[in-house]
């Protein structure tokens, strides 16, 4: 389910750079295959807790998963909510090279892969780089509303373009707190501490 995360934030960053219509279409059947794994691992989880009665260490175990799952579903979701953005504005939209939009997309990328790195090796010092990363996407997604409010005082034709390059931005920041969420849930896993607020 992870790497289908991955694959699906790719996409959606390859799609804003080059609106492959194919490409759309296996965004929206890849959200399919992400919602039956994620019921298919709680389903997992479920019988987990009612049938082996797990220890306090495997009990943590489990509780992540159920809650990282909830997380890389949305992520999926999010991915979809970009292609969507770029299918209805294709017309309008015109995504400069090498903008802070572009370095978000790559940023975010990086933390779902890392995230689900740490899950797999539980590895707490992974978790932590990709939590002290979102702080980098907040920066960058500040930056792009920063360039399309420049944008607009230079071409303020520009407005229906500037509000689906900020869309974009947004969902590629939500998929950051996603891929950070996803961290603090490992290092719930391997600590028992959460620090993303309450249980």
């Amino acid at each position: 389910m992870g790497s289908l995360c991955e694959e699906m934030i790719t996409a959606a960053a390859k799609i804003v750079a080059t609106r492959d219509k194919e490409l759309m279409e296996d965004i929206f059947t890849m959200e399919e295959e992400i919602n039956q794994k994620e019921r298919d691992i709680e389903r997992i989880c479920m019988k987990l807790l009612m049938q082996q009665q797990p220890v306090a260490s495997d009990l943590r175990v489990i509780s992540a998963a159920m809650k990282m799952v909830s997380d890389m579903e949305r992520i999926g979701d999010q991915a979809c909510d970009i292609t969507g953005i770029v299918r209805k504005d294709a017309e309008v939209l015109e995504i400069r090279e090498n903008t802070h939009l572009d370095k978000m997309a790559k940023a975010t990328i990086s933390m779902v892969s890392k995230s689900v790195q740490s899950f797999i090796k539980q590895n707490l010092m992974i978790a932590h780089t990709v939590i002290e990363q979102d702080d980098t996407v907040d920066e960058l997604f500040n930056k792009v509303k920063k360039e399309t409010i420049s944008l607009i005082h230079e071409d303020p034709e520009k407005g229906e373009e500037c509000v689906a390059i900020v869309m974009i931005a947004k969902y590629f920041e939500r998929i950051g707190d996603h891929a950070s969420n996803i961290a603090e849930w490992v290092e719930f896993a391997i600590t028992g501490e959460y620090k993303g607020g309450s249980l």
